[in-house]
């Protein structure tokens, strides 16, 4: 679909699709409430502005669409999250066994999972990435974790419009 057949869509057919991109209600509500697009680019600073606006209520919504990295992806959004964790080597039990310890690790000390705009990224990238991540204060992750929600909205929407 391009920018003009998904302004076109009735709200509830551009609920679906945004939802795949982004679980929260709130965000999703504020992306239809801003149609039509005149642009890619006003597509994406809308889906940034929305970003912004989320609760932490609105955050854990939107962690929910996502799976563990590592994790086999199902459910809404599932398709999107195998073709972004693609460089994630399932078959291999050592890194296998990291990323699920990190895993556990992260939502023991920040109480959400571990997100992190995956594409382009090799498994062992992921694992580094995560552990560094461990470090970081409570204030700064969920920086971090908004950072890289945008990221993944933005690939989203621009597969979703350019599809």
């Amino acid at each position: 679909m391009d920018l003009a057949e998904h302004n076109a869509l009735s709200d509830a057919e551009a609920a679906r699709a945004l939802a795949a991109v982004c679980a929260a209600p709130h965000w999703v509500d504020a992306m239809i409430a801003s149609r039509p697009y005149g642009s890619l680019e006003e597509l994406l600073r809308q889906a940034d502005d929305a970003l912004d606006q989320l609760t932490a209520a609105d955050l854990d919504a939107a962690l929910a669409g996502h799976p563990k990295i590592g994790a086999r992806p199902s459910g809404t959004g599932g398709e999107q999250s195998r073709r972004e964790q693609s460089g994630v080597d399932t078959g291999d039990a050592e890194l296998a066994e990291g990323l699920a310890e990190g895993n556990r690790a992260y939502e023991a000390r920040f109480g959400r999972i571990y997100l992190v705009c995956a594409s382009g990224r090799s498994g062992p990238e992921l694992l580094a990435i995560l552990r560094d991540r461990l470090d970081n204060d409570a204030d700064t992750e969920l920086v971090v974790t908004r950072a890289e929600l945008g990221k993944i909205n933005r690939l989203r929407l621009e597969r979703l419009v350019t599809a």
